[in-house]
């Protein structure tokens, strides 16, 4: 029996203690932080990729050449976007940290609301400098989707001519680099319906996955706005949460500083009668 009863309490310990863990873990933030990870995994990973499948075909269809020295074509605007694709992967990495860490101390401190913890004003103002920060990024994040549809759109366009060329017999339709800003308007660099390299770009594979990339690029655009609603709602609760907490323990110091002050009257009081009497 008191073998059983040691097997009991050691299993209700241990669910407890599981239960403490669970209860402890900030789940808005945490769902919110693999969201925002999977989104830029996907729009850094794809988007590279499609920019290198964007240069390909320029270079092997289209017969678009870098320029020489440091004068801004085509090719130089790509790396950059590389680069800043770069810059999102670890400035994102950093901030989704940060994100996640407030919220494991802000649950912390609503567990312990009525405990010992004491908020302060600093732990409020991180709060609303990250909320602002969610803000602008989620400002950020719908430009940045709102500019990966453009090559969306570019590519559905190519891919939709290739599957309609055969349907169509005698159109003459051609692609001019110019009209997407590729080149300068000097440049002609066209690509026609009937030409051989045309059928070629449509037969080969970079077509296709340089379009697939790019739509897998706005999808991960997409689930990184989804994710700063996500974090702006949680930081949004948290800050509400914290100021109620504030201003309770600002109610338990003052209800305990006149239950004090009412102790020392009282205290007073009969040491006077006390004193009276003897």
């Amino acid at each position: 029996d008191e073998e059983k009863k040691f097997k009991g309490q050691k299993k209700k310990s241990y669910l407890e203690c599981c239960e403490r863990c669970v209860g402890s873990l900030p789940w808005a933030s945490l769902i919110a932080t693999i969201l925002l990870y999977m989104g830029v995994a996907l729009f850094c990973g794809c988007g590279h990729e499609a920019l290198s499948g964007t240069v390909t075909i320029l270079q092997n269809y289209f017969e678009v050449i870098r320029a020489p020295g440091e004068t801004l074509d085509v090719f130089t605007i790509i790396d950059i976007l590389k680069y800043i694709i770069y810059g999102l992967a670890a400035g994102f990495f950093v901030f989704g940290v940060l994100l996640l860490v407030e919220g494991f101390f802000t649950t912390g401190a609503i567990r312990d609301l009525y405990g010992e913890f004491k908020v302060s004003a600093c732990g409020r103002c991180l709060t609303a400098f990250l909320m602002f920060l969610a803000y602008l990024f989620f400002l950020v994040w719908l430009g940045v989707t709102a500019f990966t549809s453009l090559p969306v759109f570019m590519y559905f366009n190519v891919w939709s001519m290739c599957q309609n060329t055969s349907l169509v017999e005698g159109a003459n339709l051609c692609l001019d680099l110019r009209q997407f800003g590729a080149v300068t308007i000097s440049e002609e660099r066209k690509l026609c319906t009937g030409s051989e390299k045309f059928f070629k770009m449509c037969e080969s594979n970079e077509l296709d996955l340089t379009f697939h990339l790019f739509v897998c690029t706005l999808a991960g655009a997409g689930a990184a706005v989804i994710a700063m609603v996500h974090f702006l709602m949680a930081l949004a609760a948290n800050w509400g949460y914290l100021k109620d907490a504030s201003r309770m323990q600002k109610y338990e110091d003052i209800k305990s500083k006149e239950e004090q002050e009412l102790h020392d009257i009282h205290s007073t009081r009969s040491k006077e009668r006390l004193n009276a009497y003897t």
